[in-house]
């Protein structure tokens, strides 16, 4: 990429988004194209079509996606999957159309099988059974993941997947609905501090284990992969070509049990933690394998403690505006 090309990243409010756009911004590029949801619904076919028509992008980075934490997954199960399949299909089928020189699909560990064998590799996917709770909003991601690889081998584009592991950091979702882990726990307990509760509830029992990358890390990966990768690097075999994905995370692991009073030590929270074994865990384990990130040249850079500090940091002084 060059410092003026004209790159467009999709879903630039969000989480990985922004944090993409502070990564480029930092590395001296100027000609960043966004669009609100407002101005272009992704899951219009037509919009989307006026929209690459228009604009011809260079490059991509497809953040944009429907997300949220188990409870969000398993009741919204018809909305992860419609719109997270509309979103993928427009952006990458209009990429090829407009000729885009580069694309990166932003997808998630939970493509994995549930018990896949730990940490996960990029081999691991179609395996076995995934996990039931967010089971529509993988496949979305799987289909993603294999509609880049199609179109690579059909057409000769240059479209690279790349699933994080679960991230956390500065424009993170703190709705308490439809939030990840790692913010929700912030959040209830900066809460219950404010309030002095005595007791903060945490679904499950605090044994599954999970792994969190800062989302500047992740930011820095994907424009890394982008600047220095292409599809032809994702893969070492010339028949069967699959799984060309790449795993970004930290290949280092927490239980929700250890994650929650690392939390409240941050926080200065002095209540007590209420684990509820009647609220479903969700997957035991999801750890990843990132041997391959590693061979491709990168890794994180900010650890857990730091990033968590960091992050309560900036909820504190954004809390008014959430």
């Amino acid at each position: 990429m060059d410092k003026n090309s004209k790159i467009y990243v999709a879903g630039h409010r969000g989480l990985v988004g922004s944090a993409i756009i502070k990564n480029l911004q930092s590395r001296g590029y100027t000609n960043i194209i966004t669009q609100t949801h407002d101005e272009l619904d992704l899951c219009n076919q037509q919009a989307v079509t006026e929209f690459f028509n228009n604009e011809k992008p260079e490059y991509v980075f497809l953040a944009a996606a429907k997300v949220g934490g188990i409870v969000a997954n398993n009741t919204y199960r018809a909305d992860f999957i419609y719109d997270n399949l509309m979103i993928q299909n427009n952006v990458i089928h209009q990429s090829y159309l407009n000729g885009v020189k580069k694309l990166m699909f932003l997808g998630s560990t939970c493509i994995y099988p549930k018990n896949a064998p730990q940490p996960m590799c990029e081999d691991s996917l179609l395996t076995d059974t995934l996990e039931y709770t967010n089971e529509p909003y993988a496949i979305a991601k799987i289909a993603g993941i294999k509609m880049c690889e199609s179109y690579n081998l059909q057409y000769g584009t240059n479209f690279i997947s790349v699933m994080p592991t679960n991230l956390y950091g500065p424009n993170d979702n703190f709705d308490l609905e439809t939030s990840h882990v790692l913010p929700a726990l912030l959040r209830k307990m900066h809460e219950a501090k404010m309030i002095n509760a005595p007791v903060v509830e945490i679904w499950g029992s605090g044994k599954p284990m999970r792994e969190f990358l800062w989302s500047e890390d992740m930011a820095d990966a994907c424009v890394f992969l982008m600047e220095k990768r292409d599809f032809k690097d994702t893969f070492s075999t010339i028949s069967e070509i699959r799984n060309t994905h790449i795993n970004i995370g930290t290949g280092i692991e927490i239980s929700i049990h250890d994650l929650a009073n690392l939390i409240r030590e941050i926080v200065g929270y002095c209540g007590e933690l209420y684990f509820n074994t009647n609220k479903p865990d969700g997957t035991m384990r999801k750890l990843t394998d990132v041997s391959k990130l590693h061979s491709l040249g990168w890794k994180h850079t900010v650890e857990l403690h730091d990033g968590i500090t960091q992050m309560y940091n900036w909820y504190k002084n954004q809390k008014g505006t959430l």
